[in-house]
């Protein structure tokens, strides 16, 4: 039996645990990962994908100014982006673990696209580097993660340089993220763990339509170790630049601040490269008359999409527009500007698209964007 074949069981299941000697499965441990199914005609859009696997998070850690969370899955395919060219990624048979890092500002739920990599090490020797791609999933939404080849069982520490930040901070923000933190976060790598993750078979009748699996719930997870929806934590480690080894809490979901939550004026929506565009006139916080601001997310889970470049025709006047982090805010594309009277015409276009790799059901999303054009009303 494959692994196919024990996953098509799933789809009647529910789910299922990869418990103990994997070749008492049926299959070696190396392919036990490498072809889960995918949708064969796929849209041009986020899609529901074919199966969806748990993770567990090894521990949480705060600086001062950054704190991140280390989590992990089985090792897993996904597509890298370099301008407008994908490239995916399959499972090397050496892969052993997918580690994920979530970074974000301490106290609030603003996930953080910054600088990150580090050192896997073991018993103070370096076993490996660690280059994390910022990444978008369904479940967990923004990160940065890669498949990695630990060469045994045992003790690991990761050491984590974090930042600098690549937007710009205002307002509260103002001076921060702008300098690196290493963080030291220690965790036991066991094969049984990740065997134990659990997959499950999205049923065949959802499979490849328009839509999202729901992102995790964080909230819920408890327990050392813990997988599914459930979150292990082997303590908190200090960053060794001077941070703190308090408990950050649960890592936001980069679900960004619902627009109509937000301060200020709604001038318009749309969904273009089947991404959510919106534009924001905001109350003068930023030395302004007034203050432009945009946001790209994904559709369904209303992620933040970082690392891409926009620029803005106001009222016939060229404008570009600078990735943000405002406390208010969270993550945007943003400009100060005094010629936001009423019926101006705006006009914002997506010059890069967003610079992160994917994992099944975003991978053949936001790539052809069309202009959006919004006036401002009375």
């Amino acid at each position: 039996m494959n692994r196919r074949a024990v996953l098509r069981r799933v789809g009647t299941a529910g789910g299922l645990a990869l418990a103990g000697c994997l070749e008492g499965l049926g299959f070696e441990e190396e392919s036990a990962w490498r072809d889960p199914p995918l949708v064969s005609d796929r849209p041009d859009a986020v899609y529901v994908p074919a199966s969806t696997e748990t993770m567990g998070t090894y521990g949480r850690a705060v600086g001062e100014e950054y704190a991140v969370s280390l989590s992990y899955t089985v090792p897993h395919r996904f597509w890298t982006v370099a301008g407008r060219e994908t490239s995916r990624v399959t499972v090397g048979t050496d892969d052993t673990i997918h580690l994920m890092c979530t970074v974000w500002a301490p106290g609030t739920d603003h996930v953080l696209p910054v600088e990150v990599g580090g050192d896997l090490r073991r018993d103070g020797e370096s076993v490996r580097s660690f280059s994390p791609w910022p990444m978008l999933s369904q479940r967990m939404g923004f990160h940065y993660g890669d498949n990695v080849a630990l060469p045994d069982e045992g003790a690991y520490t990761l050491e984590l340089s974090v930042g600098p930040t690549t937007a710009r901070p205002v307002g509260e923000f103002e001076g921060r993220f702008e300098r690196q933190e290493t963080f030291e976060l220690g965790f036991e790598y066991e094969r049984s763990q990740i065997h134990e993750v659990e997959f499950e078979e999205v049923p065949e009748d959802r499979r490849g339509e328009r839509g999202a699996l729901e992102l995790m719930d964080y909230s819920g997870m408890d327990g050392e170790g813990g997988n599914g929806d459930h979150d292990g934590e082997n303590g908190s480690h200090a960053a060794s630049d001077g941070g703190t080894s308090d408990d950050p809490g649960h890592p936001p979901t980069s679900r960004g601040v619902p627009i109509e939550e937000l301060p200020g004026t709604i001038l318009g929506s749309a969904r273009t490269g089947d991404a959510e565009l919106s534009v924001v006139k905001t109350d003068p916080v930023y030395d302004a008359e007034s203050y432009l601001a945009v946001f790209a997310r994904t559709p369904h889970n209303d992620v933040v999409l970082p690392f891409m470049s926009l620029s803005a025709r106001i009222g016939g006047e060229e404008a570009a527009l600078t990735e943000t982090l405002a406390p208010e805010l969270g993550p945007h594309h943003g400009v100060e500007t005094d010629a936001l009277e009423a019926g101006t015409e705006i006009t914002v276009a997506v010059e890069a698209i967003p610079q992160v790799a994917r994992h099944d059901g975003y991978e053949t999303a936001f790539f052809e964007f069309e202009d959006v054009t919004v006036t401002v009303g009375e």
